[in-house]
């Protein structure tokens, strides 16, 4: 199987959008103690990147949900592999997710967390994906639209592959 990739965003152009990201979201929470969520696996690299940039004490916690099984497309059932740990009730949550690409997984997760009686939860997303919505999700913080390709790299993978590339890549394979 032969594999193309095409840079989408350099990490100069990434690095640019977290520090964009971090300003608004250390403006917004100042003083609200959040939790900052993250979605593994994909999000790991991003999360990072991004609290080192916020500007007070950091909480955090972490939720794997799952919908790709391996496979390029989402098969739309959503399994929480691991379940996040912290007491939601009355806390302000910050959910730090890598795409939001049909929106099934982000749309499961938030309404769980309100269900929890968080104060607030609000979404940072890397990267959106629109044109394949089929749940409406609501960013709140967002760093790119992308097309409808599937991306790979600086955390996002296609079966565990490619995460560890510093850029974003669109990923096409042919055999």
């Amino acid at each position: 199987m032969m594999v193309n990739m095409e840079v989408l965003f350099t990490q100069k152009e990434i690095e640019s959008a977290v520090v964009r990201l971090a300003a608004d979201i250390t403006r917004d929470y100042k003083g609200k103690n959040p939790l900052v969520m993250g979605i593994l696996k994909g999000s790991f690299i991003f999360l990072a990147d991004l609290v080192r940039r916020l500007d007070f004490p950091v909480e955090l916690d972490f939720v794997t949900l799952s919908s790709y099984k391996e496979k390029t497309t989402s098969g739309g059932e959503i399994s929480m592999d691991r379940r996040f740990t912290t007491d939601l009730k009355g806390r302000h949550v910050l959910v730090v997710e890598d795409i939001v690409d049909t929106g099934l997984t982000l749309h499961f997760l938030l309404d769980h967390l309100r269900e929890e009686q968080a104060a607030s939860v609000r979404l940072c997303a890397l990267l959106d994906k629109p044109s394949r919505r089929q749940m409406p999700v609501q960013i709140d913080y967002l760093g790119f639209t992308v097309p409808d390709r599937f991306i790979v790299g600086y955390g996002l993978d296609c079966a565990q592959k490619y995460r560890n590339l510093p850029d974003i890549c669109c990923l096409d394979e042919t055999v």
